[in-house]
C-alpha cells in the first residue's frame, strides 16, 4: 500500500534530513567519499534555496514526517524561447521508497511550479545507464534523441 506523500517547497529547517538525500543523489552519480562534493558547493548550493535572487528551487516529499524524496529546479534564459526555460537537475528517492509514484509527484511538482511561472519547457538529462529512472521520464516526457557534452575549464 502506497502511504501519503506530500509534495512541498523545501524549508531552512529541513537540511538535516536533506543532506542524507542530496549525499545519496551524489553518490548514484559516483560523487562519493573522495569523489564527494566539496562541502562549499553543498553549502551553496542549499544557500541558493533561500536567495531571492537566486532562480535555484527545491522540492521535497515528505511520507510519514520524514523527508523521501528532493528534486531541484532552476529558472534560465534560452536562445529559442522568449519566457524563461526550466532546467530539472537533481531528482532523487531513498530506494526503499522507489517505485511508488514519488518522482513522479516531484516531476508534476516541478510542471506545477513551471506553469505558475509562465513558463512552458521543462527538460533534464539522464545517465543512459539510469533505466530505472528512464522507465518513468519515458512515460512523463519526451526523449528528444539530444547527447549531453560537458567541459571544465
Amino acid at each position: 500500500m502506497t502511504r501519503s506523500v506530500l509534495v512541498r517547497p523545501i524549508r531552512p529547517s529541513d537540511f538535516d534530513a536533506w543532506k542524507p538525500l542530496w549525499d545519496g543523489y551524489n553518490a548514484f552519480y559516483g560523487r562519493n567519499d573522495e569523489t564527494a562534493l566539496p562541502s562549499e558547493v553543498t553549502d551553496t548550493t542549499w544557500q541558493r534555496f533561500f536567495d531571492q535572487g537566486e532562480p535555484v528551487f527545491a522540492l521535497v516529499a515528505e511520507s510519514d514526517g520524514q523527508l523521501v524524496a528532493l528534486v531541484h529546479y532552476l529558472f534560465h534564459r534560452s536562445t529559442t524561447r522568449i519566457e524563461l526555460t526550466c532546467y530539472l537537475q537533481d531528482l532523487f528517492t531513498t530506494p526503499g521508497q522507489r517505485g511508488q509514484g514519488i518522482g513522479r509527484a516531484l516531476i508534476e511538482g516541478v510542471y506545477q511550479e513551471a506553469r505558475v511561472a509562465g513558463i512552458h519547457r521543462v527538460y533534464w538529462h539522464t545517465q543512459e545507464t539510469n533505466a530505472a529512472g528512464r522507465l518513468l521520464y519515458d512515460k512523463v516526457a519526451s526523449h528528444l534523441g539530444f547527447i549531453v557534452y560537458t567541459h571544465d575549464a
